[in-house]
């Protein structure tokens, strides 16, 4: 007798829940099939604002978690399961890895800052951190710079977004400062139409802007001079070593001569 009532209570409970758990395998299928319909959309929203594939794929990966994780808690509910423990447990552990990860979170956070705003973007070249280069990656948690030197630089996208970012290639050109000696006998006019022609005929520096030349300071054996051509940012180093070498051969010839040392006559230059 004992035995037959509990096989009625089973039934008539299998009875009851029945309809219950139909309806929560329902979910849970359309659920999924909905969660994937989403990512889909999600992924070609991210990739046409323009977001990183890493990043793109990241936050497509925990937003798909996170329905999941709410799917399965619904599903749970219908069925009968107390889910407020289980949301308890869920809470706690996001807080603890929350506070772990906190740092690497602040980078994250960062780096969608920076592919959402582009202040930078993939072969810029750019100051960060005192730190000049080309940016060759925008990572999910760096950004990584290679220097003219070739040094691969990796540097957390936290550090950027709290610092001071110098953009070379937003504007489209680059300005080379370089600090050339002049003698105080020579004429100022002279030295700068001879270096302003020597600029003006060299293939890689830009007509427009043009160049700059003025006087920075008076020194003690010398005066300074300010040359200043613009270049495109690719064309900087090359350009920079190139202008000085162009520089030292308008001075030999023409004649023009600077104080080697301070207290020791005016010399030539050589070619």
């Amino acid at each position: 007798m004992e035995i037959k009532k509990y096989i009625d209570l089973g039934i008539t409970w299998a009875i009851e829940a029945f309809p219950g758990f139909l309806l929560a395998i329902a979910v849970l299928v359309v659920g999924i099939w909905f969660i994937k319909k989403m990512s889909e959309v999600f992924t070609g929203m991210l990739s046409k604002s323009g977001f990183a594939p890493e990043i793109t794929s990241f936050l497509v990966a925990l937003v798909s978690i996170g329905l999941r994780v709410l799917l399965l808690i619904s599903v749970a509910g219908m069925v009968g399961v107390d889910t407020a423990a289980f949301v308890g447990v869920l809470a706690a552990a996001g807080l603890a890895i929350g506070l772990a990860l906190q740092g690497s979170l602040g980078n994250f956070a960062a780096g969608i800052i920076i592919v959402t705003f582009k202040p930078y973007k993939i072969d810029d070249w750019v100051e960060v951190k005192d730190k000049f280069g080309k940016v060759q990656d925008i990572q999910i948690f760096n950004t990584v710079v290679v220097t003219p030197g070739n040094k691969t630089l990796v540097i957390p996208n936290g550090e950027v977004i709290n610092g001071i970012i110098t953009n070379f290639s937003k504007r489209g050109n680059i300005r080379i400062e370089l600090k050339v000696l002049m003698p105080y006998n020579e004429d100022f006019p002279k030295v700068k139409s001879l270096i302003f022609n020597e600029l003006m005929s060299m293939d890689k520096v830009l007509k427009n802007p043009t160049p700059e030349i003025g006087i920075e300071e008076f020194g003690d054996t010398n005066i300074v001079l300010s040359v200043r051509p613009y270049v495109l940012p690719d064309d900087y180093w090359s350009v920079y070593y190139d202008v000085m070498s162009k520089i030292k051969t308008v001075y030999h010839d023409n004649g023009i001569g600077i104080a080697f040392q301070e207290g020791i006559e005016v010399g030539p230059v050589g070619k």
